[in-house]
């Protein structure tokens, strides 16, 4: 069984940054991927970023160029760096493991991750 717990969200204004941590227990970080998500009120589930075990990375429309996904395997942590922050980020954020090992291409579906942290909420205010 793999933990998750993701920390860093917070009230922050427009335009400013937050990083966000996801500590993982229970798997060895280097042999895995991992998906940040983020759920709004009254919508659905999305993708934001994801970094595969080598750390190749990848990024939804809506993060590419704002957004930084990043991996300390010797921290087991993978991060979320979200500068020039907008109110249409607010929203809980969730980071997930997919527990296939070396996948070479980390997915965007929520279906294919296998362990979810608890979520952290970000609000950003205009």
């Amino acid at each position: 069984q793999a933990l998750l717990v993701e920390s860093g969200g917070g009230l922050v204004q427009a335009g400013t940054t937050l990083r966000l941590s996801c500590t993982v227990s229970g798997r060895t970080l280097s042999d895995h991927g991992l998906g940040w998500f983020r759920q709004a009120p009254g919508k659905e589930r999305e993708f934001v970023a994801a970094i595969n075990w080598s750390g190749v990375t990848d990024y939804a429309d809506s993060a590419e160029g704002r957004f930084t996904i990043s991996r300390d395997n010797g921290k087991n942590t993978v991060y979320l760096r979200m500068d020039f922050l907008k109110p249409e980020d607010t929203a809980v954020y969730y980071c997930a493991l997919d527990d296939r090992t070396r996948r070479r291409l980390t997915p965007r579906q929520a279906d294919d991750y296998d362990f979810w942290g608890q979520g952290t909420q970000v609000t950003v205010s205009s």
